[in-house]
């Protein structure tokens, strides 16, 4: 009967009430009205962080109200149709107290509460106005109730009516602190500490991890606000709450930074299970940047389903149903889970009507900046004098996570090469690595972690680094820097540092096999890398990988990309060959109906590769796979991309001509009979 609140996906200070059908039973409607009752009425010990006044006064009346309705449910039966209609209102009221309630009590959104205590207080009051009108709908002299239950209703309607409902004093003087911190950061002039801890305290934040909150909270606002001027409001409140964060707190309270960051990582082994296809748009078949659910469920990006509706379709494109209506609901967790894939992949947020998170924080809030700056000079001096060093890398380590001004201002501040000398402390090195790892996206700082001899220290925590989180987090960062061409040379040029790469590909975690396996490829884009990475035996462990088994479809993308730049080069095909079951592998990945587009790609750029360098030794056992065909003309088609369908068009031909010519062979094999190892 009533609509369950999902705090994960609604948006604060919004109430998707449902308003109750006509047909409903009067018992059905009052039942339902009483447990609606008694939740709100639960709310009566709550702690309220702002508005305190203004919710327990609702919570009041509704009190007040439900032993009314308790009395009405015993006493009337059969209720005339004015009473039901009045029963009505009060439920689609009820419901949007409830959310409101819960808004008022959300963890993580205490401080945005209370800089919306105006907006908030105008909803308890529009809301008790609405109780009034529905009690005045009621006909009291027509049902039995006890005089005092109908006194009961008369007293509330009254006061529902009559409440001003106003922003209280202490919520006004609480945010005016905020806004003079906020205009004390405008001005470069460092905030006083007993300032920041009233606001803290009369909100009743008390820890590093419920700071964290209000800042993770404000953050998710921000990526999904569309008004420059509130995403700019917004972005100041980050300011403000972050720094509090990293200048009140000596410590991260029990063990919360370190479930917050194994989360994190748990997540991202969840991510990683997750097919790409799926956050793909089943009408454009590009990654969605605005996903959003139509009546029968399916999600599509919201352009695409728009131009859809407007050429006249009122149809679901998947299913062919007709819509009762054209309602878009915009999918949250799904965008979430598309933009932390694509910030755990160093791939580029893909670029919709929303407003870009970090954009709107750096551009549209000046207070936001300045605070950063001086967050990051608080942290650098904190490593610099060896001043509970853990924890500023830790704080580090969360700032430079997703957003562009937050590292730009920390590599401003120095902070890199004090990173770099911790990467040798054992107590220090995973949270410097991580660290690290997040600003090497930065340009500035992939000049600075080489200008201070950080390729050596960074290939070092790669081979012998204390923990796994360590390891996977520097192979990342070689990633990163092996996107500046001058940088992969000098990354090859390190002994260890390709082994390393392989290495964990082969033994490590999933999350440190993926940063490996991009790396790897980000260093074959320089030819002189191509050798060493055969020497260190790429070949077999890429192909174990393939046949593995593996679930994880970017282990397999990755994988016959990295084959496949191999293969351009003869050493390469030469290499690929002697593996036992390559082709095998890459012939069954095209022919299966689950692969991805790219996986598909990249298979066919590889065993043309093969082709073109091996010769008949390849094609002719290629000729002889009946399904190999139809999968090349397939990807012809609407299946492939336009890279995957010059591929196979350049393979069918390859093919063809083998066919044409076959009493005389192609050209000659890249390895002699005797050493030729038979890929069937």
């Amino acid at each position: 009967m009533t609509h369950k609140s999902n705090g994960s996906v609604r948006r604060i200070l919004t109430f998707p009430a449902v308003h109750p059908c006509e047909a409903i039973a009067p018992a059905t409607l009052l039942d339902s009205l009483i447990n609606l009752a008694h939740a709100i009425s639960g709310c009566k010990s709550t702690n309220f962080a702002s508005n305190k006044g203004n919710a327990r006064e609702s919570v009041r009346q509704i009190g007040v109200l439900r032993v009314f309705l308790e009395e009405l449910r015993k006493a009337s039966p059969n209720l005339p149709e004015s009473v039901v209609l009045g029963l009505t209102e009060l439920h689609l009221t009820f419901q949007k107290i409830r959310y409101l309630l819960e808004d008022c009590t959300r963890e993580g959104a205490r401080l945005w509460m209370l800089m919306h205590s105006e907006r908030v207080a105008d909803h308890f009051r529009v809301l008790a106005r609405a109780i009034s009108t529905a009690l005045d709908v009621i006909p009291l002299g027509a049902i039995q109730v006890s005089v005092e239950a109908k006194e009961y209703v008369e007293l509330v309607t009254r006061q529902s009516r009559k409440g001003r409902f106003e922003v209280e004093p202490a919520d006004k003087a609480a945010m005016k602190r905020v806004i003079s911190v906020l205009n004390l950061f405008e001005s470069r002039i460092v905030p006083n500490r007993r300032d920041l801890n009233q606001v803290l305290d009369y909100l009743g934040i008390g820890s590093w991890s419920e700071c964290d909150n209000e800042a993770k909270f404000l953050d998710s606002e921000i990526a999904l606000e569309e008004e420059k001027q509130e995403a700019g409001f917004l972005g100041s409140l980050m300011g403000f709450i972050t720094y509090c964060r990293c200048v009140l707190y000596d410590f991260i309270d029990g063990e919360q930074s370190d479930i917050r960051i194994r989360k994190s990582s748990t997540e991202v082994g969840l991510l990683s299970c997750l097919n790409p296809e799926d956050f793909r748009c089943p009408i454009s078949l590009e990654f969605m940047t605005d996903p959003v659910t139509v009546s029968t469920g399916h999600t599509y990006d919201r352009s695409s389903i728009t131009k859809w509706f407007r050429a006249g379709n009122k149809t679901c494109p998947k299913t062919g149903q007709k819509l009762p209506n054209t309602e878009l609901i915009p999918n949250l967790a799904l965008y979430k889970l598309i933009h932390q894939r694509c910030s755990e992949n160093g791939i580029s947020v893909p670029n919709s009507g929303r407003r870009n998170r970090t954009v709107s924080v750096s551009v549209g809030s000046l207070a936001a900046e300045r605070a950063m700056n001086m967050v990051a000079s608080f942290l650098a001096c904190m490593l610099e004098e060896n001043n509970n060093s853990n924890r500023a890398a830790h704080e580090v380590r969360v700032l430079s996570k997703t957003s562009v001004l937050n590292r730009s201002c920390l590599v401003e501040a120095g902070i890199v090469p004090h990173l770099l000398r911790l990467l040798s402390s054992s107590s220090v090195q995973e949270n410097a690595m991580a660290a690290l790892l997040n600003l090497s996206k930065h340009p500035k700082s992939k000049a600075a972690i080489v200008e201070n001899g950080g390729l050596e220290l960074v290939v070092g925590v790669l081979n012998k680094g204390l923990s796994l989180h360590a390891r996977q987090h520097a192979a990342g960062s070689l990633f990163y820097l092996a996107s500046i061409e001058e940088y992969r040379e000098l990354i090859g040029e390190i002994p260890e540092a390709i082994p390393g790469l392989i290495e964990l590909i082969g033994k490590g975690p999933d999350r440190g096999k993926k940063n490996a396996l991009v790396a790897i490829f980000g260093l074959l884009m320089y030819h002189g890398n191509h050798s060493k990475v055969l020497a260190a035996g790429a070949v077999p462990v890429l192909v174990n990988l393939l046949e593995s088994g593996t679930d994880i479809e970017e282990f397999k993308i990755d994988s016959l990309a990295i084959l496949a730049a191999l293969a351009e080069n003869p050493d390469g095909t030469v290499a690929i060959l002697r593996c036992r079951g390559a082709l095998h592998w890459v012939l069954e990945l095209l022919e299966s109906s689950t692969a991805s587009r790219a996986g598909k790609e990249y298979g066919v750029s590889l065993l043309l590769a093969l082709a073109m360098n091996g010769g008949a030794e390849v094609v002719a056992p290629l000729s002889k796979s009946s399904s190999l065909m139809r999968s090349l003309y397939s990807l012809l088609g609407h299946e492939g991309t336009s890279r995957a369908s010059k591929k196979a068009s350049a393979l069918i031909s390859v093919l063809h001509e083998f066919f044409e010519r076959r009493p005389s062979g192609l050209v000659s094999p890249i390895l002699p009979r005797e050493r030729f190892v038979h890929v069937w």
